[in-house]
């Protein structure tokens, strides 16, 4: 039997040693806690999502929706336990946090060719992996600081990073009904989203707060450098002062049923469990520190007496130039036999940390079988993105979630409207022939 060591039991680590498992492949996965925390973690279980319960849009004439069904047709560990402990969400799919992290805990605790060990691995070099087949490091964009510099100075160069920032939750039995409402913004007869409306008055009065709001700052050697797909509400407002009413506090197709009218701008919740007694401020990932944060929240109408189960936090987030230092199998150029998935790599989110973890798996898997096993074609979702960690930019490399323009482009002419569901008709197509291939 072939052994790999895995590192780090997050999403892409789970997803990984599953496959793995799943063929046959003896794995030992080792993850920190509880023995150590990062910044950003909470739970002792596996698989902890920190910046929100959401998986983005299920849709597939979105990238994310894509991807999705890619994943299922693939037998993924984490679209498996986001089915099973999902919560209400409209076009998107989100899940029961704590429901999901334990379902994903349970298999993988319980799968018999996986050892895992509650053990923290500090560098590359660390005895305890050596004399495997493979290794596979996916600490995800929180590895601990001694892992984080052994891959460092493993791949040579400055180390890249970016800023993400988690989003504030709030109790159910301290928000205003007289004030917030039910509604979808693209479904009008769906309930799964709750909203607090906002006057113009109120919205500028707000907007003013944030970005006078005292914020955490970054240490003196580190350089603020935020990801566009997950800034930070304030980041946003600086931006200009109707930034947000045209982003995430957008009122379109929401109607106030208190006053029969659209609200100027909505800041929206979302059920963090199934119960809808937790939930989450929509798009309000944050770099305010606790104190303001409970100050300016409260300014929305509907939360004036909110109760926060979380505050939002920032932590640092670590990546590398993959297109440089990663082989196309996501191999370390400069350690042959040690490999790479997740965040990580440059992958942005979570279901596209999980589908590195996912592709990785298959790709050792035929690996250590000995056979060759071709990759996913660019017109797909999965092909996109791991193409995305290969193609070396003119720019400096960035994370990226999965998205249209990372395919090619259609060869004949869509009217604008019709073109996500030509991606997405193509998508399926060529997924399908290269699944039956």
């Amino acid at each position: 039997m072939k052994k790999v060591a895995v590192v780090g039991a997050g999403l892409a680590g789970c997803e990984c040693a599953w496959k793995l498992a799943e063929s046959g492949v003896s794995v030992t996965l080792f993850e920190m806690k509880p023995v150590k925390y990062s910044q950003a973690h909470e739970r002792d279980t596996l698989a902890e999502l920190i910046c929100s319960n959401s998986f983005r849009s299920a849709d597939i004439t979105a990238g994310v929706g894509l991807l999705n069904a890619e994943m299922h047709e693939l037998g993924s560990l984490v679209m498996e336990a986001a089915d099973a402990t999902s919560v209400p969400a409209g076009k998107a799919l989100a899940v029961d946090r704590e429901l999901f992290s334990r379902h994903i805990t349970d298999r993988i605790e319980s799968h018999e060719n996986i050892e895992l060990k509650r053990e923290e691995i500090t560098s590359l070099d660390d005895e305890r992996i050596q004399g495997f087949d493979a290794v596979c490091i996916t600490a995800g964009p929180l590895a601990s600081e001694p892992l984080a510099q052994s891959l460092t100075q493993t791949v040579g160069g400055e180390g890249l990073y970016f800023y993400d920032a988690i989003a504030p939750i709030v109790t159910r039995d301290s928000i205003d009904f007289s004030k917030a409402f039910w509604g979808s913004r693209w479904r009008p007869e769906d309930d799964d989203y709750l909203n607090c409306p906002m006057t113009e008055d109120e919205y500028k009065s707000f907007i003013k707060a944030l970005m006078e709001g005292e914020k955490v700052q970054a240490r003196d050697f580190e350089k603020e450098i935020h990801f566009e797909g997950c800034l930070p509400v304030e980041e946003m407002a600086e931006r200009g002062e109707m930034t947000l009413a045209f982003g995430p506090l957008k009122p379109v197709g929401l109607t106030n049923p208190h006053s029969e009218e659209q609200p100027f701008a909505v800041v929206q919740l979302r059920a963090e469990n199934r119960d809808k007694t937790a939930f989450n401020l929509v798009g309000f990932q944050t770099k305010l520190k606790y104190p303001e944060q409970k100050r300016i929240f409260r300014m929305i109408p509907g939360l004036e007496n909110a109760e926060f189960l979380r505050l939002g936090s920032i932590h640092r987030n670590t990546y590398v130039n993959a297109p440089e230092v990663l082989s196309e199998e996501l191999e370390l150029k400069a350690r042959p036999g040690v490999f790479l998935a997740g965040q990580i790599t440059g992958v942005e989110g979570y279901l596209e940390s999980a589908a590195c973890g996912l592709w990785l798996g298959m790709l050792l898997r035929a690996r250590l079988e000995g056979n060759d096993l071709s990759h996913p074609p660019a017109e797909t979702a999965l092909g996109a993105l791991m193409g995305h960690l290969k193609t070396t930019p003119h720019k400096r490399f960035q994370p990226s979630n999965i998205n249209f323009g990372l395919m090619p482009g259609l060869k004949k002419r869509v009217p604008k409207k019709f073109r996500k569901e030509e991606y997405a008709k193509r998508a399926r197509d060529v997924f399908n022939n290269w699944l039956n291939s």
